[in-house]
């Protein structure tokens, strides 16, 4: 049987929609250039005549997934002399919590030097020890205040000011957007390492301006900063606007969509429950041994915007509950644009001690670190509702606003 001409119209109409909307991804595309593209766009000016070193991980590449190090270490325009690694290493070799330690990359030749737990006058030793002049950070982060790779950001900027280090820091794309600052405000008290200065959970930031942040508000003295911006960046894109490839930024950082939610399901790390840590959708997957649909039943009452939540079992292959089949829910943002991930985090906490009478935090109030305080564990141990929790932090996060607010570059 023939389709109809109308037929055959609303397919070929429907088509050069789909081609029309996919040119405008594609050219949207197309305009955005990283710090690093920029800066070897213009030929590594900036870093002419210097010694340069590079504080990045896997995530550093270009957009055809070349690794900049080795895109660096083959133009003799810029003078790259050693390589700087953070937590999981320079190349990505080592889990949580781990690092590669001092080795001779056996592709370059480069020295790499192992930052990773170092701060303060042990890193500017290291940063001395290399014999570099300009030290240049580039690595994706995820948006979420206790994301290592911020802090490893911070320490290098403090380091390379006590070794009079000249620091640049080379931009790339929030992936959840920049649109606003969200979640409670770190009371420096709860400072560690997931969280050195006070800034919010989701700080709604690109790395440049973190840098600037930190410059202005935290350090001791300013170092000598240069930011290299991003061009074609919106603060309300997502990471997928940007046309480049994904590269996570650390083993359980799969995805785009992983990033999405961490900023507050991770608080799941700070109690008894999994954060999905072992499986294909780590911080989208949250669970333990006695937990069943209620917990779905109860979050989806809420109504939350932009989110819903799937009774899932699960059997993670490491970390909490290993081997065992559990049960819990799995998060499915189905508009992130409404969705608020801090929020849901929370109303995920309120709802798993409702519903579940093992419900516990870590031992070692691990929780306080990451929310920045004592105040959500203790509200939420009172009774406390989602409303009342997000209250709480309300002050504190208008004031994080307005002093971020000064930092921002882009629209």
């Amino acid at each position: 049987m023939r389709p109809s001409r109308r037929a055959v119209i609303t397919t070929a109409t429907a088509a050069a929609v789909s081609a029309t909307s996919t040119a405008s991804a594609a050219q949207r595309r197309r305009h955005l250039s990283t710090g690093f593209e920029r800066l070897a766009h213009d030929g590594y000016s900036l870093l002419e005549g210097q010694k340069v070193g590079i504080v990045t991980n896997p995530t550093g590449i270009t957009r055809d997934a070349r690794h900049i190090v080795d895109v660096m270490h083959a133009d003799t325009r810029v003078g790259l002399t050693a390589v700087f690694g953070p937590e999981h290493g320079f190349r990505g070799t080592a889990q949580a919590g781990g690092s590669e330690g001092r080795y001779d990359d056996p592709a370059t030749g480069l020295p790499v030097y192992d930052t990773y737990l170092k701060s303060g006058r042990p890193l500017a030793d290291v940063f001395t020890a290399s014999g570099v002049d300009t030290v240049v950070f580039d690595i994706q982060d995820v948006g979420a205040r206790f994301y290592t790779y911020i802090w490893t950001l911070y320490d290098c900027m403090e380091a390379a000011l006590l070794a009079g280090k000249r620091f640049v820091v080379l931009d790339r794309p929030n992936p959840v957007t920049g649109r606003a600052a969200l979640g409670p405000v770190l009371h420096k008290e709860f400072a560690t390492f997931v969280g050195r200065q006070p800034i919010a959970q989701a700080h709604g930031m690109t790395v440049a301006e973190l840098a600037r942040l930190f410059n202005g508000e935290f350090l001791t003295e300013p170092v000598p900063l240069e930011t290299v911006t991003m061009s074609g960046w919106k603060r309300s894109d997502f990471y997928d606007a940007s046309g480049l490839p994904w590269v996570p930024p650390s083993p359980n950082m799969p995805t785009p969509e992983t990033a999405l939610v961490y900023s507050g399901t991770c608080l799941f790390e700070g109690t008894n429950l999994s954060e999905g840590r072992g499986t294909t959708r780590p911080f989208e997957l949250l669970g333990a041994e006695g937990v069943d649909r209620r917990w779905a039943a109860a979050a989806n009452e809420l109504a939350l915007p932009g989110v819903r939540f799937r009774e899932a079992y699960f059997a993670p292959t490491f970390s909490k509950y290993q081997g065992k089949t559990i049960g819990g829910v799995q998060v499915h943002v189905h508009d992130r644009a409404a969705f608020d991930p801090v929020r849901t985090g929370i109303a995920l906490l309120v709802t798993a001690k409702r519903v579940w009478s093992g419900f516990a935090w870590r031992p070692d109030n691990w929780i306080d670190k990451l929310t920045g305080s004592a105040r959500v564990r203790t509200m939420i141990d009172a009774g406390a509702d989602t409303d009342e929790v997000v209250a709480g932090w309300q002050e504190d996060l208008a004031a994080f606003r307005r002093m971020r607010r000064t930092y921002l570059h882009y629209r």
